[in-house]
């Protein structure tokens, strides 16, 4: 067979296999059809996104109190005033006022001891005291604060011996007292009791 002949009867398959394929007519409009849904689709997905994006920015926005990105200002915490105590002081002036006489004395234990006087304290309103040591008048100021801080101070004295009662070393050591209607305590710095004193009148 020559290449002519081959020629023809190949055409000749190829035309028999066309002529067998139905005419597809409508490809160009359902490829269209096709395109158009397609962008319908994109358009719909597209749409879609800016919602769900719209959403976010709304419930940031509402979360984080609106523009600005600041919260509603809160009104400021109070701390409650301390109570005032209406407490009465440990000691005050009137339950001082008056005479004392000792029934204990830190060391000292001679207050049975004859002397020429009875051993006593009296504290006036006005802030001095005076007394006997059962030998020697004594004398001199005194303060109280409203926890009972006591500050005391003794002036110059004539001294005779004869078993003294040393009322000035109590007044000078005490830095705290305390006092009700018949019993009055002196403490020292460290807490520790230095004298209990009885009241007279």
């Amino acid at each position: 067979m020559s290449t002519t002949e081959l020629e023809e009867d190949l055409r000749a398959t190829f035309d028999r296999a066309a002529a067998s394929v139905p005419p597809a007519t409508d490809l160009v409009s359902r490829a269209t059809v096709g395109g158009r849904q397609a962008q319908r689709r994109t358009y719909v997905a597209a749409g879609a996104a800016v919602a769900a994006v719209a959403v976010i920015a709304a419930a940031g926005f509402a979360l984080s109190g609106g523009l600005g990105g600041s919260t509603a200002p809160q009104p400021a915490a109070t701390t409650p005033a301390p109570a005032v105590s209406s407490a009465t002081p440990v000691v005050a002036s009137q339950q001082l006022a008056g005479t004392w006489r000792p029934l204990k004395l830190d060391g000292f234990s001679a207050l049975k001891t004859s002397r020429p006087d009875n051993p006593t304290l009296t504290f006036n309103p006005d802030g001095t005291w005076t007394g006997s040591d059962g030998c020697n008048g004594l004398g001199g100021t005194f303060s109280i604060g409203q926890r009972g801080e006591f500050t005391g101070t003794a002036g110059s004295q004539r001294l005779i011996e004869c078993a003294n009662v040393p009322h000035t070393a109590v007044l000078q050591t005490a830095k705290r007292i305390t006092a009700d209607r018949t019993t009055l305590k002196f403490y020292a710095g460290d807490g520790r009791e230095v004298a209990i004193y009885a009241r007279a009148r």
